[in-house]
């Protein structure tokens, strides 16, 4: 089938952000459609969340969490997901086996020797033993109890190390601080599929939630190299269908192309969302030459987003007080009147998900 630009825009648009019919109704859900979120800043992960579900607030989602829903931990590129528990084994032991192998350089890097990082696992799982949850700083202090040294970047290593390993994972947060338990705790009963079954269920979730993408979006968004993306395509038989997008070749869900390919819609994203992280080539989504107002200075932190039927036209910051939450809004293209009107309507949302009244300056 082929798609124009505007068609394969509204069906990832509809795929990313769901329409009323096709929404999942629980963390747990959303979680599960996507596979796994983008969530290394949780306000975002939050936002992300609650965007996808109408008229959650920002207290439900979290007691969602602490259900465990979800849990967030690093399955892939050694960067923080959402990720639906009983998964969690299977995709580290999929996708993290990459990021867990290139340990050893950066080890190597820090100064921080093989056998002290194997022991600081250990610490790590003999202080969380027996349902204990610790803060970031508590599980630093075992560590320095233990004899484990952490200079420099050491601790964030170990931290991620435990995890990467499948020994730890990252609860909600105690007040601002991040928690973590054990994994096999929090997971006692973890899905085992076979290698084959892994790589189709990831290809499944990621194309039917990004989709249309390509072969490489996949690839860049798992770590996977391309023939096991291949793999993992070919095995989601035809769930999956390919697509021609003004004539690059990409992939789908097949149920998404049983629905309308235009859609008036405006969204206001946080800046770390599958929306815009989900993919190698941003073009669909993003105007090349707004992209350094997106990701300012190219350092990885990307704004919040406004987003019009799939494109971004604006960024937005908000200051959370008391009283409101104020949102400057930075246009990216012009936005007369009735679009800034449509934008506002955007961002109410999730000051109801916030619990505070909202204030909206243009900049």
């Amino acid at each position: 089938m082929d798609l124009t630009t505007e068609q394969a825009r509204a069906l990832r648009m509809r795929s990313l952000l769901l329409s009323a019919g096709e929404r999942p109704g629980t963390v747990a859900g959303i979680v599960e459609w996507f596979g796994a979120m983008q969530a290394q800043d949780m306000a975002s992960g939050l936002w992300s969340l609650g965007v996808r579900l109408p008229g959650s607030t920002a207290a439900a989602v979290t007691e969602a969490l602490e259900r465990r829903e979800a849990i967030r931990t690093w399955p892939m590129r050694g960067t923080v997901h959402l990720v639906p528990p009983a998964d969690t084994h299977w995709m580290l032991d999929l996708m993290g086996v990459r990021a867990l192998a290139g340990a050893a350089k950066r080890r190597e890097t820090i100064g921080l020797a093989e056998k002290t990082a194997d022991r600081g696992v250990e610490v790590l799982a003999g202080a969380l033993a027996g349902g204990r949850r610790l803060t970031r700083a508590e599980c630093l202090a075992a560590l320095a109890e233990g004899g484990v040294e952490l200079s420099g970047q050491m601790g964030y290593h170990l931290l991620w190390y435990a995890s990467q390993r499948g020994v730890t994972c990252i609860a909600p947060h105690v007040g601002k601080e991040q928690t973590f338990v054990l994994l096999d705790e929090w997971v006692p009963e973890p899905r085992r599929p076979s290698r084959e079954e892994a790589l189709a269920t990831i290809a499944l979730r990621y194309f039917r939630s990004h989709g249309p993408a390509t072969k490489q979006d996949f690839a860049r968004w798992t770590g996977l190299t391309l023939t096991d993306t291949k793999a993992g395509i070919a095995g989601a038989g035809d769930a999956l269908t390919t697509v021609r997008v003004d004539g690059t070749e990409m992939i789908a869900g097949a149920a998404a192309l049983d629905t309308a390919t235009t859609l008036d819609a405006w969204w206001a994203l946080p800046g770390f969302d599958e929306y815009m992280l989900g993919y190698k080539d941003r073009g669909l989504l993003l105007d090349p030459e707004h992209f350094s107002a997106v990701v300012p200075g190219g350092n990885g932190v990307f704004q919040a987003t406004v987003v019009h039927n799939g494109r971004t036209v604006a960024t937005w910051k908000r200051t959370l007080t008391a009283k409101a939450v104020t949102v400057e809004v930075f246009p990216l293209v012009t936005l007369e009147k009735p679009a800034r009107g449509r934008a506002e309507e955007a961002l109410q949302p999730y000051a109801a998900f916030v619990g505070l009244p909202l204030q909206v300056r243009w900049r």
